[in-house]
């Protein structure tokens, strides 16, 4: 058993900060033994409860080394500033004005109904091109392009009983719609300081929390703080619209090598962040349940692996480019923190996934696939003079918008059931 007071539910207050500069760290992520985020370090650095089964306690903040923590015998946590090494990009020239950036991402996305849980564990090569400058015709792509992924989903129901997948059929996950913003002011304050923090206060709390230790800048937003907060997420600006009812919504950027008074996509190292909606989004989230509540939420952590400046001739090439997915790797970067026990244990199982006979054991719609039925000789001859024609691809297309329709509506019915 454990010895630590806060794992006995005991009052202690326990605060994460920074080795160097003694500040707390808000927003610091905390995952449990089973690699389920539990919250998120308070504005003054305090850690949420933890009770003895959640030990041991796995502390992450974008910029700094991991921490593990098997039993609490100190009041204060220190994580140390992680270095990034990126390779060299070359300079901007008069032709290479778009920013072609490579990424890892790594998710946790969970799914939670009064029945049932789906948690998803994501990893993913995107890629992003972003101009150098507003006027150009050539808009590229803030958000991330995703290259190539591997998912790994393990559902529970209200009894424990649970099983593993590598698909889904509910969308749910908030990791492809943050992207990364263009070039951003540092405060006066941090301009003129090399080392120091700065605070942004919203309409009801802190809105931008600012840390500076010489050319290394992390910056900390609560979305939710203030309406101008969403300008470092525009791609969510329709749901902000749509009512979607966000319950935390937190953004972490990591940049690197910072010279000047701005913030740019060139110096990002990195990028996390923790949205977490209630009850709304069915729309986007393809859940069909409609009777039933649901709370989604999102930990995403974003590794920027490679930068290089090319051509809008070459960015259009890069944009229309098709590829292999098999072929397609991912990368990931040194930087990234060993996955935690329980989350290997989840690849593993899904990894020695007998998909095989997983196959063989469902038993196919008979909409969704060829029929078997005889045919007489004229039926024979009239598919042949259609497909000379080219008539019984589009009349074949038809038929199977049809029958699709026709299964979705029946699984539908049978969800609302």
């Amino acid at each position: 058993m454990l010895s630590a007071p806060w794992a006995q539910g005991k009052s202690h207050s326990v605060v994460v900060v920074d080795s160097v500069m003694r500040q707390p760290l808000p927003g610091a992520s905390v995952f449990d033994s089973r690699g389920k985020m539990m919250g998120i370090s308070k504005e003054d650095g305090r850690l949420p409860y933890a009770s003895a089964a959640d030990y041991p306690l796995t502390i992450r903040y974008m910029g700094y080394q991991e921490k593990c923590i098997t039993e609490l015998s100190a009041d204060t946590i220190f994580l140390q500033e992680s270095i990034t090494e990126l390779p060299e990009v070359v300079v901007e020239s008069k032709n290479h004005r778009l920013l072609h950036t490579l990424a890892y991402v790594r998710e946790y996305s969970t799914l939670t109904t009064y029945s049932d849980t789906v948690f998803l564990f994501r990893e993913k090569m995107v890629d992003y091109m972003l101009p150098t400058t507003p006027d150009m015709k050539y808009k590229g792509w803030r958000e991330p392009r995703v290259l190539k992924s591997k998912s790994y989903y393990r559902f529970t129901d209200s009894q424990g009983l649970d099983s593993v997948s590598d698909q889904c059929n509910h969308h749910f996950s908030w990791a492809d719609w943050v992207g990364i913003v263009p070039t951003a002011a540092i405060t006066e304050k941090l301009v003129s300081n090399r080392v120091g923090t700065d605070t942004i206060y919203g309409k009801y709390s802190p809105t931008e929390m600012w840390r500076r230790n010489d050319d290394r800048l992390t910056l900390d937003v609560d979305v939710l703080a203030d309406t101008t907060s969403r300008k470092w997420v525009p791609n969510l600006s329709l749901f902000f619209k749509d009512n979607i009812e966000f319950e935390r919504f937190r953004v972490r950027f990591h940049y690197d090598n910072v010279v000047g008074d701005s913030i740019a996509p060139i110096d990002l190292a990195g990028y996390s962040f923790n949205i977490e909606s209630n009850g709304r989004g069915r729309g986007m989230f393809r859940f069909a349940r409609k009777d039933e509540q649901f709370f989604v939420s999102t930990y995403a952590e974003v590794y920027i692996i490679d930068k290089e400046y090319i051509t809008i001739k070459e960015a259009k090439k890069w944009e229309r480019g098709k590829w292999d997915s098999d072929e397609m790797a991912i990368y990931e970067p040194q930087e990234a923190p060993e996955l935690q026990p329980a989350i290997v244990a989840l690849v593993d199982r899904v990894n020695n996934i007998d998909y095989t006979q997983a196959r063989l054991s469902i038993t196919p719609d008979q909409r969704l696939a060829s029929r078997k039925v005889e045919r007489n000789l004229g039926q024979k001859v009239l598919d042949r003079i259609k497909g000379i024609l080219g008539i019984s691809s589009i009349i074949g297309r038809h038929k199977q918008k049809k029958q699709w329709k026709e299964f979705r509506h029946e699984q539908l019915r049978r969800n609302a059931e």
